[in-house]
């Protein structure tokens, strides 16, 4: 979409280094042929390269599509500005009343932004349709511990779970799966579509959405009826304008054409932005990882496969890991702004280990080719193996094409692989991924809230969302103790020994942790906030100071 030309100072907010970078332009809303925007703090233009997948909750688990709900929907738990801990957001109150049961009350005189008013029914209904509805793009997963949802009375909400002490129960309220919606307006059994929704202002979050046009343009306008956690926003109205090409980004930000842009440039334009002189950098750990997702029935000997063998495949997928240099790939590709992971659990939180420098490489971090060559002799592998891999060449930012050419060359370069990539716009591939078309392939994670358990049960439970058809039941049974588990050295334990299983299975393979990196002007405020430690971005802390 092109914007007019304003000519404002740049400044720069980047979340999770190349992958969510946040511009924040210097909006006086003075000059000539501004029209109006920014001016007086009112309005803030946004640009973006990310997509969204579904406006509505059930049928998303991106971050694209969340980053949109979490503005105009509300959540019983929040995560408020620079914690890591959720308290009530929609909520009055919410805590456990027995083990196996947690309660949630609201306050009264709640209402959707339509006039309709928003009881605990709405509340039931929304987490009752996620699991039926279970879209295989959507959270549903997230779930995996809820038995059922009642709403005792107008005000009541009993969630009654399977495990007893869930201990990340809350915050998987305040994650995509948690947005609450208009049980008059969306359907209880299929996706509701953005039309729908948009023309029932079936919003009760901080902003409703005024125009909506899909990964084009969505407008916003900060919604006077909403009561959660946050506070008002600073800013009346915010135009969100999704570009295809980072390029046109850079260009619109060096131009001054847009206040904000969020995700995604790559590491060098990044490095260039920081030179201006009207910039100020912050950098902090962040949350997002890289990993390659191994399809268990299509990747070579896999179990749909003509020559399936499930002892090759392994070795396979352990060569592999014995090839990756991650710190290559961090410095070469991403100039240091992502760090090498060797766990499935970023580096910072509680009960993270790093069991992949330990089984796979030289044992140090870095890459072992007689290694990975043992490995497959053992197997019995003899020939060069052949690797198709599928990356998304739109939603990971502009150095994904450089990120898989060097990961192509490390595999190749050891002699034992012949690697083939292909690209897909994110759409597409969103799609393909789940109906077994990839056998490997890039995915990245934004955590749903800030717990180890976030990057174990989504990934490796029964239902877990990347649908490859790994399965262990020891690694079902651990997950399901630790989330039970109130004893902190307990549930580190276990959180280790889970760990140490998936890195033997290698179901996926990480390979990367970013960093997040705020450059902020001095006319855009609260840019800083956006960079809390439940790693969301959200347009409500922004706001222009004249």
């Amino acid at each position: 979409m092109a914007l007019t030309n304003k000519r404002r100072a740049v400044s720069i907010l980047a979340i999770g280094a190349t992958s969510a970078l946040v511009l924040a332009g210097c909006a006086g809303g003075n000059g000539e042929g501004d029209e109006g925007n920014g001016g007086g703090g009112n309005e803030i233009v946004i640009g973006t390269t990310d997509k969204i997948v579904s406006l509505d909750p059930a049928g998303s688990y991106d971050n694209g599509s969340f980053s949109v709900q979490q503005q105009v929907f509300p959540m019983l738990m929040g995560t408020p500005f620079g914690s890591s801990d959720v308290e009530p957001d929609l909520a009055e109150s919410a805590e456990f009343t027995a083990p196996t049961e947690y309660t949630v009350t609201l306050p009264e005189g709640l209402k959707w932004a339509n006039g309709n008013e928003l009881t605990s029914s709405d509340v039931a209904f929304s987490f009752d349709r996620q699991l039926s509805i279970a879209h295989p793009n959507g959270p549903s997963s997230l779930l995996g511990n809820l038995e059922s949802v009642e709403a005792t009375d107008d005000l009541t909400v009993v969630f009654t779970l399977k495990s007893e002490n869930d201990q990340t129960f809350p915050q998987v309220l305040s994650s995509p799966v948690g947005p609450i919606v208009d049980e008059e307006v969306f359907s209880a059994d299929e996706l509701t579509t953005p039309d729908t929704i948009v023309d029932a202002n079936a919003f009760g979050g901080q902003y409703v959405i005024t125009n909506y046009s899909e990964n084009d343009l969505v407008a916003y306008e900060a919604n006077p009826e909403y009561q959660g956690l946050l506070p008002a926003a600073k800013t009346e109205t915010v135009l969100v304008s999704y570009y295809t090409d980072a390029s046109n980004l850079k260009l619109d930000i060096q131009e001054g054409n847009i206040d904000v842009a969020y995700r995604s440039l790559s590491a060098t334009d990044i490095d260039d932005l920081r030179g201006q002189d009207n910039v100020n950098v912050v950098e902090g750990p962040g949350g997002e990882i890289r990993y390659l997702v191994f399809n268990f029935d299509t990747m070579p000997f896999g179990a749909g496969t003509g020559e399936a063998d499930e002892e090759k495949a392994l070795a396979v997928r352990q060569a592999a890991a014995h090839l990756l240099d991650r710190a290559e790939i961090a410095s070469q590709v991403y100039q240091d702004t992502y760090t090498p992971l060797y766990s499935f659990v970023p580096d910072g939180l509680t009960g993270a280990t790093q069991p992949l420098m330990d089984l796979y490489g030289d044992g140090e971090g870095g890459p072992d080719a007689d290694a990975a060559a043992a490995v497959l002799e053992e197997a019995g592998i003899t020939e060069k193996v052949t690797l198709n891999i599928q990356y998304s060449n739109d939603h990971y930012g502009p150095s994904s094409g450089d990120e898989y050419a060097l990961i192509k060359d490390q595999l190749e370069s050891s002699g034992l692989f012949t690697v083939e990539l292909s690209t897909t716009e994110w759409g597409q591939y969103s799609q393909d991924r789940r109906e077994d078309v990839y056998p490997v392939y890039q995915l990245g994670w934004f955590p749903d809230y800030s717990d180890a358990d976030n990057y174990l049960t989504p990934f490796f439970s029964e239902n877990n969302f990347l649908i490859n058809h790994y399965s262990n039941t020891e690694v079902q049974d651990l997950i399901a103790q630790q989330v039970s588990t109130e004893d902190p050295d307990e549930r580190s334990a276990l959180l280790g020994q889970i760990q140490e299983i998936v890195a033997g299975d290698l179901s996926t393979l990480p390979y990367l942790q970013g960093q997040q990196v705020a450059v902020t002007g001095t006319n855009v405020t609260g840019a800083e906030d956006t960079l809390d430690a439940s790693f969301k971005f959200r347009y409500a802390a922004l706001g222009i100071d004249e």
